[in-house]
């Protein structure tokens, strides 16, 4: 099955063109909100079936998807995998395991997220997690954003690059346009 993804985020209105403030502090004329593709059930497990298929024989015992973009999606690949899904969340901005979820040790996990453009919240969860005995073997993503620093495989539904900027640099400021923050992090 062929499965054309950028078609379906943007059926969904999923990308986004504008005037961006990313978590990361840079600013983008592009932003995939992947909220307005898990809104559709159908369209997100075709889109996730992508990672699923590509992962299917890692040997994976949880998926944990980091708060909030990852919750759902980690949920539809725990679905299709028949496996355990569950999600981490911040405290106090800090990368937590609450609601009496647990990591045993040993387990092996794939991180599972909507977008990953720097792999900072990766990264935190990674650490928590290997912090519990967790064996991290990967990041799955709907998107990833090609911009990242992690140092573990990526499995995503879709490589998309788009242009990011340093504040002090970005052209759609020196237009006068301000960005606005889309995510979830709080800076």
């Amino acid at each position: 099955m062929n499965i054309d993804v950028v078609e379906i985020l943007k059926e969904c209105g999923a990308l986004l063109e504008g005037h961006f403030l990313l978590s990361s502090g840079k600013h983008s004329n592009k932003y995939c909100q992947c909220a307005k593709l898990m809104q559709y059930p159908d369209k997100t497990e075709k889109v996730i079936s992508i990672v699923a298929e590509k992962v299917k024989d890692l040997g994976i015992d949880v998926v944990v998807g980091p708060a909030m973009g990852g919750i759902t999606a980690a949920y539809e690949l725990g679905r299709q995998l028949g496996i355990r899904a569950i999600f981490t969340e911040r405290e106090n901005n800090v990368m937590s395991l609450r609601r009496g979820f647990e990591i045993k040790h040993g387990e092996r996990i794939l991180i599972m997220e909507d977008v990953v453009t720097t792999g900072k919240s990766s990264i935190e969860t990674s650490t928590l997690l290997e912090n519990y005995g967790g064996i991290v073997i990967g990041i799955g993503c709907i998107v990833d954003r090609k911009s990242s620093e992690i140092h573990l495989p990526i499995y995503s539904a879709i490589e998309l690059e788009f242009e990011t900027y340093e504040p002090g640099f970005c052209p759609l400021c020196n237009e006068g346009s301000n960005p606005i923050k889309p995510g979830s992090r709080k800076f």
